[in-house]
């Protein structure tokens, strides 16, 4: 009976044995570190079963590990035994099935984890959140590109978890979404504290071609380059260097955006309020050419205060030529004010205002009749251009280039760069036109020739050439012709061949006509006009003698 007892109760206790709990491989199990020997700790996780970890797994990144004899861990068992009759754990594997639980429910939470930096990879870093390893891309360091990350590595510090899978073990974080958050909060509480029109102080953090972005003390507010004074700034790094203190004018507030517009010229006089009074209208004054536009030059007539030279207005000579051909960058130069509009902020200026009229000088300095010389600067179809003095031009027009050639025959005779005289003829100041002559040199011989022959004139001439329309005839050797119907007043002479060449006549102008330079003769009117005066003598009409009676004695009378 006793041994039969005894062996009941051996078997219950057996029994018991195989009904207690015994952990399964791949779960994380308690243990207790009984020795730490070559590197290595030695844990008792229970069931008579040992194993062996690293030490190096106790520690966090860039820690030395901390691990005693007596610690209780908990560590993963990935084999309950190995070829050495021991289990096979691992601590940085139970670390990790502890992290994962904890990131899950963060990431689920929307929270925050704790992390540090620890090692670069491509395309950004890696960062352990006590045990499990995550991505940090590149992008979501800072908020702005980072060029050194040293001082990042190893730092405890929040992140964001953006995305994980656990099945696949990917996590990726972001340290940027955290700072931008803060960011915001703190840009809010900034801008709360600012007001339109409010003047603070800032730093100059960076430097664009457009502006500079200033630190009001944990907000950035743009200073556009316009706003930065009155005069024109080229570039902003000529009035601003980084990090310098300056002192701002909050000009505009984007409650939405967290935009904040500044300015500096705002703080300062604006030299437009006196600009009417100090540059009254015709008044001169000496500036400074800023800059070159195909249209004209913007003159600095005193810092803050621009005028434009329109390319119309800069120059009396130099006509459709590009304003960098006549002033040049920085270049001091005086100018006229010719308008003022200060609602627009304009002031219109003129050079050649500055300088008398070239045309007018020409007027007074060559009165018609003078004669000049020159150089043949252009050939036209119409005639000829000559440089003049004070770089102005002077044209010959066809018709003035010879008496006796045609102008289109004339100005064959002429090339550019031919130094050529003429006479004035007409100067013209509002269209800035000089007529000249050049055949006008020898005088007019046309003129010279007829004398003070005028129309009604009883000239004698001499026939040169017998014609069926009529006959040609000269005088002081100028060219004249008779038609047939001026030969007689009675028609039945009014026949050219009754004429010779080489016969001497008297005849009556009719007309002096300078511009074609003939003269109008006729025969028939000197008959005419010398009856109407024979009657007007010697009778009337109506006193019953006849046209040979009154004829017959005005010659008896001549004789």
């Amino acid at each position: 009976m006793c041994a039969k007892a005894t062996m009941e109760e051996f078997e219950a206790l057996l029994n018991e044995s195989f009904e207690m709990d015994t952990p399964e491989e791949g779960s994380v199990v308690k243990g207790k570190v009984i020795a730490i020997e070559a590197g290595q700790a030695i844990i008792d996780v229970g069931y008579k079963m040992e194993g062996r970890v690293d030490v190096k797994e106790f520690a966090n990144p860039g820690e030395a590990p901390e691990i005693a004899v007596g610690d209780e861990v908990e560590v993963y068992l990935r084999s309950a035994e190995n070829a050495r009759g021991e289990a096979v754990i691992s601590r940085e594997m139970a670390r990790r099935e502890e992290a994962w639980d904890r990131l899950e429910k963060a990431y689920a939470d929307d929270a925050r984890v704790e992390g540090a930096i620890f090692g670069r990879v491509k395309g950004g870093f890696t960062v352990d959140l006590g045990g499990a390893v995550a991505f940090l891309p590149g992008s979501q360091v800072d908020v702005r590109p980072v060029r050194d990350a040293g001082p990042l590595m190893g730092l405890k510090q929040p992140f964001q978890i953006l995305k994980m899978d656990r099945r696949r073990g990917n996590i990726v974080v972001s340290r940027r979404a955290i700072l931008e958050e803060s960011r915001a909060e703190q840009r809010a509480e900034v801008i709360g504290n600012l007001t339109e029109g409010q003047a603070v102080d800032g730093v100059v953090k960076n430097i664009t071609e457009y502006g500079a972005f200033v630190d009001l003390g944990g907000v950035d507010g743009l200073l556009h380059v316009t706003d930065m004074a009155w005069r024109r700034v080229n570039h902003p790094s000529e009035i601003l260097t980084i990090g310098e203190t300056i002192k701002v004018q909050v000009i505009k507030i984007n409650k939405e955006t967290h935009r904040i517009s500044l300015g500096m010229k705002q703080l300062q006089d604006d030299p437009w309020d006196l600009v009417a009074g100090k540059y009254p209208l015709e008044s001169t004054h000496t500036g400074r050419v800023t800059n070159i536009t195909d249209y004209g030059a913007f003159v600095e007539l005193e810092p803050g205060v621009e005028g434009l030279v329109h390319v119309s207005e800069m120059s009396w000579t130099k006509k459709n030529v590009h304003p960098g051909k006549i002033v040049s960058t920085s270049q001091e130069v005086e100018v006229m004010v010719l308008e003022i509009d200060s609602a627009k902020r304009r002031v219109s200026l003129g050079l050649k205002q500055t300088m008398r009229n070239p045309w007018e000088v020409f007027a007074e300095t060559h009165p018609e009749g003078t004669e000049v010389e020159g150089e043949v600067k252009n050939i036209t179809e119409f005639g000829l251009f000559i440089g003049l003095d004070g770089e102005i031009d002077g044209m010959v027009h066809l018709s003035d280039i010879s008496w006796d050639e045609r102008g289109e025959d004339a100005i064959q005779n002429f090339k550019k760069g031919d130094i050529v005289k003429a006479v004035v003829s007409e100067v013209d100041t509002d269209k800035e036109r000089i007529s000249l002559s050049i055949k006008a040199l020898d005088g007019d011989p046309f003129a010279d020739a007829i004398g003070g022959v005028k129309r009604g004139s009883i000239i004698t001439v001499e026939v040169t050439s017998i014609e069926d329309g009529g006959i040609e005839v000269e005088y002081e050797g100028m060219k004249s012709f008779i038609r047939r119907s001026d030969l007689s007043r009675d028609r039945a002479e009014q026949r050219p061949e009754r004429f010779q060449v080489g016969d001497k006549l008297d005849v009556r102008v009719t007309n002096v006509d300078s511009k074609s330079r003939r003269l109008g003769l006729s025969i028939k009117a000197r008959e005419i006009a010398e009856e109407k005066e024979a009657v007007a003598q010697y009778g009337s009409s109506d006193s019953g003698a006849s046209l040979g009676d009154i004829l017959g004695a005005a010659l008896k009378q001549d004789n």
